[in-house]
């Protein structure tokens, strides 16, 4: 408890996606096979762009009662697919991304 108030830590399980998620995107490897061959090192240099596909991931991913990721892949996959689109305008996301998805909270 902190001054009465009762704080949850993020799950061990989500940090983990979590940090996983960010050495894919930092070693270029994220989302195979959507980005197989893209060069997508742009988005370390629009900050938005990068914001964005962690948004994405963060909104899309689902956790148990237990904090334990149940869709980690299906997450990065989403936000593969936003980086896709970003690095390569003609590429059409499908399906198209949903309000909530991309939500930036």
């Amino acid at each position: 408890m902190i001054g009465g108030i009762k704080v949850q830590k993020l799950s061990h399980s989500f940090s983990g996606a979590l940090r996983t998620f960010s050495f894919w995107i930092a070693n270029g490897t994220v989302g195979l096979p959507i980005l197989e061959g893209i060069d997508y090192s742009c988005i370390f240099e629009e900050p938005n762009a990068l914001e964005q596909a962690y948004a994405i991931f963060a909104n899309v991913i689902e956790m148990d009662d237990d904090g334990k990721v149940c869709n980690p892949k299906y997450a990065e996959m989403r936000a593969a697919l936003f980086i896709r689109s970003y690095v390569d305008s003609s590429y059409k996301v499908e399906p198209e991304f949903e309000g909530w998805e991309v939500a930036l909270y």
